[in-house]
This record gives C-alpha cells, structure tokens and sequence, in this order.
C-alpha cells in the first residue's frame, strides 16, 4: 500500500503545507497550500482545513513540521505567533501515527542537499572542502540560524536561536543606531536589525539621522513594513529607503561573516529567508561582502569561505519532507 506523508513550514507571516505519496520508495508529490497565519487562530485549524483537501488521509503515516521558533521536547511556541504546537497533540487529534517538530531554520539546513545550482546564487565561490562545516542563516520576519556538521554519512543539522545574540555595530552610524534602538527595547539582538521589522527600524533611523540630508515628506510606517520599503526603494528610487537597504547589506554581510568565522564554514555559508532574494541586486553590489570580510586580522581568511543566496523559497519545506520521509523509514 502506498504511504502518505504531509509536511510544513510555519513562519510568523505564512504556513505552506505539502502532501506527498511514497510508492517503492518513490516521493510523488499530491498537494500543497499556502496560508495566511493571521487569517487562523491556532496551527490546528490550518491543519484541519488542509486534510479535508487532501483525498486518502487514511494513509498518512508521518508527519514533520517545520517551525519558527525553539523545539523544546517536541513543543514549540512560536516566536512572532501566539501559537503553541506539540508534536503529541497534532498526533493524537488527527490520529497520525509519527509527527516529528523541527526548527524552521533546521529544515533549511536539511534542505540544501535537496537544493539544485539554479536555487542558489553565488556571491563568493571561496574554496569549499567536502564535509566540513555549514551555516543557514536568514532574515525574514525573523533572524533564523542553524548549524550542519558532517556525522557518519550525512550533515545533521544543529538549530539555534543566534539571531537573538546581541547586535554589533562596526561604524559610526551604527553605532547611533544601536543608542536609538537602545531608548526604544531592553536588549537589541541582530533580529532587531536583521529582519522586516528590523529593516523598518534602519528606515525609521535614517529619516530622524543628521547624517540623512533629504527634501522628502516623512514616511510614517507600522512596526514591519520592509516590503514596503523595499518597493520604495526598487520602484519609486527613494533615496532613505535605497540608503535603508545598503545598511541593512552591511550590517547582514558582518553578522554572516561572524557566524562564518565562528564555525570555520569552509562547507559553505548559506543565506536563506524570505528577504535575501528580493535584494539579490544589492547583496551583490559588494557592500554585503566588504563587510563579511572585514574581519581584521582575518579578513583573508574570509575569502575562503563560499557564500551562496538560497533563491528558492521551498527549502525549509524540502528539509520538512526530507525528515518526514526519514521518519517512514524508522
């Protein structure tokens, strides 16, 4: 009999559901649907309403989820949601046998290996070594980071929370940005700047900065509006959400950078999220990797890591499936 498995990626803004069949070890892909979470009070009524799409739920054996937030004894709440998930719970209510939570960065990281060369971008080819350390990391509306180091056979991902590690700032400007962030929250981590609501915050900066000299109305914007200001930026050439953009590529190519530097990355530095693809152009107008390798004494070091833009926006739900299969095969 065929088996059926269902995976997920559930972010802060959007929940993308995938129903597959597997027939002699085959995947055969049967379904998938996107949500807007703020339309649902609970990932449950998500859930529901995707399996009453989906024809021969009698056959769906596992199920693997991936979530934006920490994965506590297969328990989850949501960061930028006020949800609570537990693997358990979704097991019992819709009688699926293996449910499996993961964190959302963790299923990018499994993700990459599913990935082809035309879902990346290249930024710095560097000199990669076979089995040596990665690094996932992506602004969306969050900051996401996990780990890949080479176990046994394969690369076993290692989720984290880094994007919640405090906020460096490496210029004059930044600095001003950190003490204006500092009146506004008690702790600024990196997810304060990289992020869209982070984006916002660089946008809202610039305008009240003595440094911004600009003839331009004031733009009064809500607490995450970094389409907003991308728009601004790419169609109407607004010169402080232009300027935005180009702090943002800094302050994202340093915080890469240090992650690179921390872990020896030499199998890759990978940027994901929902953000690095929409600004590919100025991520490669070099501010991005000037800053990643501006690391002083190690600044030649850095150009020996590869740097790539993971372009396709499934890879979380890739790494999601990839576990579910693995969970069918015990």
């Amino acid at each position: 009999m065929n088996k059926q498995l269902v995976c997920g990626d559930i972010g802060g803004t959007k929940t993308i559901l995938h129903a597959a069949e597997i027939n002699n070890g085959m995947v055969r892909e049967l379904f998938t649907h996107r949500y807007d979470n703020h339309k649902f009070a609970t990932f449950s009524e998500i859930l529901q309403d995707f399996l009453n799409r989906t024809r021969n739920t009698n056959r769906l054996l596992s199920a693997c989820f991936a979530v934006a937030g920490p994965v506590v004894a297969q328990q989850a709440q949501l960061t930028n949601l006020p949800w609570q998930i537990s693997s358990s719970d979704i097991s019992a209510e819709f009688s699926i046998p293996s449910v499996k939570l993961i964190n959302d960065f963790e299923a990018a990281a499994l993700g990459i290996e599913s990935l082809s060369p035309s879902d990346m971008a290249t930024l710095q080819t560097g000199k990669s070594l076979a089995q040596s350390m990665r690094v996932v990391l992506g602004a969306g509306t969050g900051m996401g980071v996990a780990w890949l180091t080479w176990l046994k056979d394969r690369y076993s991902p290692i989720p984290t929370e880094a994007g919640h590690m405090d906020f460096a700032p490496t210029s004059a400007l930044q600095i001003e940005l950190l003490e204006m962030l500092l009146n506004k929250f008690d702790h600024v981590s990196v997810e304060r700047l990289l992020s869209g609501s982070g984006l916002t915050n660089i946008f809202k900066f610039l305008q009240m900065s003595s440094t911004t000299v600009s003839n331009l109305a004031p733009i009064d914007l809500e607490e995450d509006c970094g389409a907003t200001i991308t728009t601004l930026a790419f169609t109407h050439q607004h010169p402080i959400a232009i300027k935005s953009i180009n702090l943002f590529a800094e302050i994202y190519g340093a915080y890469a950078g240090n992650l690179a530097l921390t872990g020896l990355t030499r199998g890759g530095v990978f940027i994901a999220g929902g953000i690095a693809p929409k600004i590919l152009s100025i991520l490669k107008l070099g501010g991005f990797m000037q800053a990643f390798h501006d690391k002083g004494r190690f600044s030649q070091l850095m150009h020996e890591f590869p740097v790539y833009i993971i372009t396709n926006p499934e890879v979380g739900l890739l790494g999601a499936r990839q576990e579910a299969h693995r969970l069918l095969n015990g």
